[in-house]
């Protein structure tokens, strides 16, 4: 096991033969997609990358990843101090033909020119998936009053049935 920082593309063939196992970091100042969705982020995010070759011979890459990051909760517009948790398991492909064939406990992950994935970008897509899609505080810790109404419904009036038409028709 090593904890360095981890290369941004990596041959998946050849580590999975090595049985390569890496704890490391990428740092967030490159992941530019993660910034622009937070207020701000940590410095860097802490993963654990698996390349193995599974009872079916296919090349996995699994791993986790967590990161620290402030969202706007959408209920009171305040700061959100969130952990974002990760867990992947991909395979990599050549085309979509062969990601059609793929198990599906695995997602696919194409390869680039030169045969190899993009290991950071892997890392900041699964960490994007990670947000909340409306992220807000517990009920309990909102500054945002729970009874809040916004804006006022108005008054029923009665309106004409829009099918007696058809009855006059009949």
């Amino acid at each position: 096991m090593q904890n360095l920082k981890l290369p941004v593309t990596i041959d998946p063939y050849k580590s999975a033969q090595r049985r390569l196992e890496c704890d490391g970091y990428f740092g967030t100042s490159e992941m530019d997609r993660l910034l622009s969705a937070c207020q701000s982020c940590c410095q860097q995010v802490n993963v654990s990358v698996n390349f193995e070759v599974d009872e079916l011979g296919l090349v996995v890459i699994s791993g986790q990843g967590s990161a620290s990051v402030v969202l706007t909760c959408q209920r009171c517009t305040e700061d959100l101090a969130m952990d974002l948790e990760i867990d992947f398991s991909f395979s990599p492909v050549k085309n979509a033909e062969a990601a059609d064939n793929l198990p599906s406990y695995y997602d696919a992950i194409e390869l680039d020119e030169n045969g190899e994935v993009n290991l950071r970008a892997l890392v900041e897509d699964e960490l994007l998936l990670a947000i909340p899609l409306i992220p807000k505080h517990d009920l309990k810790d909102c500054a945002a009053p729970a009874d809040s109404v916004w804006g006022e419904l108005p008054e029923e009036q009665d309106k004409p049935n829009p099918f007696d038409v058809l009855k006059q028709l009949k």
